[in-house]
């Protein structure tokens, strides 16, 4: 199956097509009430960890670093991405963050995460759940 997740500026306008529209950043955007953001979530737990944003933003450490350890905090911690999970399900999922430049934010390693869990998940479904289930491929005909 495939699923759509879009990413997208908050300070971007809301389109109808955006479908959920989840904030996925620790810090509320400067500048911008909740009224008009037309947001499904504020969803902080899947963003990265305070200390990570702040030595990339630092730049004490690099995009690729960075990547690298939020891919670790995403793995440790994976019921943090359940909420995202279901939104993706259900139809399109806007990601949003504050972010001036979306491509080295975190949110294109937020989708991947997400669209890897969901692969991740659909496996687990086509695999058989019991034995049982394929006894007559196994029976030798009489």
């Amino acid at each position: 199956m495939t699923y759509d997740i879009a990413l997208k500026r908050i300070y971007q306008p809301v389109d109808a097509e955006d479908g959920a529209r989840v904030l996925v950043d620790r810090l509320w955007p400067r500048g911008k009430r909740r009224e008009g953001l037309a947001l499904t979530d504020w969803y902080r737990d899947a963003s990265p960890s305070p200390a990570l944003r702040r030595q990339y933003h630092q730049q004490e450490i690099s995009p690729e670093v960075f990547a690298a350890r939020y891919r670790g905090e995403l793995r440790d911690a994976p019921q943090s991405l359940a909420p995202l999970l279901r939104l993706a399900r259900q139809g399109r999922l806007t990601l949003l963050s504050a972010a001036r430049d979306l491509a080295s934010s975190h949110l294109p390693v937020l989708r991947e995460a997400i669209l890897q869990a969901l692969y991740d998940e659909d496996v687990e479904d086509r695999e058989p759940t019991s034995s049982p289930c394929y006894r007559h491929q196994f029976e030798e005909p009489e």
